[in-house]
């Protein structure tokens, strides 16, 4: 098995004299001379039964993600998701400098440029946007390895506030070692914490109460130089040391979703692509066009019979495809002939219910658990917006299946993962004349929706895409022994099947995860009108 060993001096640091002693209950004892064994990291896979009694010390972005060799991407969606357009596109203009200088000063550019002037309390991208993007860029064998070892350290060359969020929750480290941030007043000045590579660094000290002195470790890293920016920590490794190589990760595969090691199911961010330099160029180049075509298929939608707006909609890239039985078609008998019909369909967008009316042709009217002033006045179907009073919300919607069709959509907010949330029972209650819709929508730019945003441009950007694909399946009445009056099931048991349903026709998995849930992971929030903008 090949390997290299290299011989560390510890009385230096950063080819300086060290004379920084350490508090008596954090003592460091190195060897005055050290020789580290570097092994390849395909030889861990032979390791995989004594794996789970060792304690991993792996760099985050050489030890898992594929694309290690650019941190841009990430940087990128910081920039865009907490500092706007105009801070994406200033780091976009200066990224040629950024890999000009390369390095660590290309590092600091990069971090002055995205969190400059950002408050800390706001800053959610670590939590709410980069896991998604961090999971789907992670390669399945690397991940495999660490997750088969006992406690786990991550280090990594991004700041804490991006990387915590992936590595405590999804990752399950014990101990992430990343630089701070400094913050004046509240707002992040652009500026990390200097490097430390003594035992009074903080890391180090939580590191000393999670992992025992005696305890055996191993370290992952990717070349030879990460490992002397860390070699306070990849010293308790006991000479394994194995190294990953880029030609490895160019045959490692990606995650698959269902390997993750917890459901990824919320997540927040307007970018729906990863942000390569390439690609973000090419976002911007289309941005104008994607006005242009924004403002065309709103004002089709707006003004235009259905019969019309379809071709032109098609014409302009948006893809619409609608399925429905033919029971449908034929009208409603008995008692329930004067009263409208209940579509309960799952929530991907603010558009659903104008799609919903697009597949039936004819009015309907929708009732919404929250909506922008914006939205709902350019609504080109009747809206109400719910109370949360069960009493009263009941109340609105009987009266309006008096008047006719009415659209609702239970989880009483968008998912846009293949998940459904938990579907509100009230519905259940008003009618038995219900019928299912499965909803499911694509996108290659945008994502039109946002739970820490302003909601009252998620049409705006769903339109923007250049081809978004919306997919309606109307299912089959629900049978009667189903329903509530007529079947004697409860309304949570009408719910539950509603859900399952369409759950089973669109493959998502049924949560009993609910609105508050969501906000709750996305905003630091309950989703409540008063916090919503």
């Amino acid at each position: 098995m090949a390997s290299t060993t290299i011989k560390i001096n510890w009385s230096t640091a950063e080819g300086k004299p060290s004379n920084i002693s350490s508090p008596p209950e954090h003592k460091c004892s190195q060897p005055h001379a050290t020789h580290f064994k570097f092994q390849k990291f395909k030889s861990l896979a032979h390791k995989s039964k004594v794996l789970s009694d060792k304690t991993v010390f792996f760099h985050f972005e050489e030890a898992l993600l594929k694309s290690s060799a650019s941190l841009f991407p990430y940087f990128m969606l910081v920039a865009f998701e907490a500092g706007g357009l105009s801070r994406a596109m200033v780091l976009f203009l200066l990224s040629p400098l950024v890999v000009l200088v390369g390095g660590e000063l290309g590092l600091n550019i990069m971090v002055f440029l995205c969190f400059f002037g950002i408050r800390k309390d706001r800053m959610r991208v670590g939590t709410a946007v980069l896991p998604k993007f961090f999971l789907e860029d992670v390669g399945n064998e690397g991940l495999d390895v660490v997750m088969r070892c006992g406690k786990k350290v991550g280090v990594s060359e991004f700041p804490r506030v991006m990387v915590e969020g992936v590595l405590k929750d999804y990752v399950g480290v014990d101990v992430v070692v990343a630089r701070e941030l400094k913050v004046v007043g509240g707002y992040f000045v652009g500026l990390m914490e200097e490097k430390k590579t003594n035992c009074l660094d903080p890391n180090v000290v939580v590191l000393e109460e999670v992992v025992k002195e005696d305890s055996e470790a191993i370290g992952i890293i990717g070349c030879q130089d990460s490992f002397l920016q860390h070699e306070q920590l990849f010293s308790r490794c006991k000479e394994e040391i194995y190294m990953v190589t880029e030609a490895e990760k160019q045959n490692w595969k990606t995650l698959a979703r269902e390997k993750y090691p917890k459901p990824l199911i919320f997540h927040d961010g307007r970018l729906a692509f990863f942000p390569t330099p390439l690609a973000t160029l090419a976002m911007f180049m289309y941005f104008p066009l994607g006005i242009f075509i924004c403002i065309i298929r709103f004002l089709t939608g707006m003004f235009l019979p259905h019969s019309i707006a379809c071709p032109i909609l098609a014409f302009t890239g948006a893809i619409n495809t609608i399925s429905k039985p033919k029971s449908l078609i034929s009208p409603t008998t008995g008692s329930q002939k004067q009263r409208g019909r209940l579509y309960v369909c799952n929530h991907r967008t603010l558009l659903d219910p104008l799609y919903v009316q697009l597949a039936i042709d004819k009015p309907l009217s929708a009732v919404t658990y929250s909506l922008s002033k914006v939205n709902e006045k350019i609504a080109p179907m009747k809206t109400i917006r719910l109370t949360r009073d069960r009493e009263r919300d009941g109340k609105t919607m009987e009266k309006l299946l008096q008047q006719g069709d009415l659209v609702v959509c239970p989880e009483g907010t968008t998912c846009r993962e293949p998940y459904l949330l938990r579907f509100s029972p009230l519905f259940a209650e008003l009618t038995d004349d219900i019928v299912p819709v499965a909803i499911d929508v694509n996108v290659n730019m945008f994502y039109g929706t946002c739970a820490s945003g302003f909601k009252s441009l998620d049409p705006v950007f769903h339109l923007m895409n250049p081809q978004p694909v919306y997919t309606l399946q109307l299912l089959h009445k629900l049978p009667e022994p189903e329903t509530c009056k007529i079947g004697g099931k409860s309304r949570f048991e009408v719910a539950n099947h509603v859900q399952n349903e369409i759950g089973k026709t669109l493959g998502f998995e049924c949560t009993s995860l609910t609105r508050k849930d969501k906000y709750m992971v996305l905003a630091g929030n309950d989703g409540s009108l008063k916090s919503s903008r």
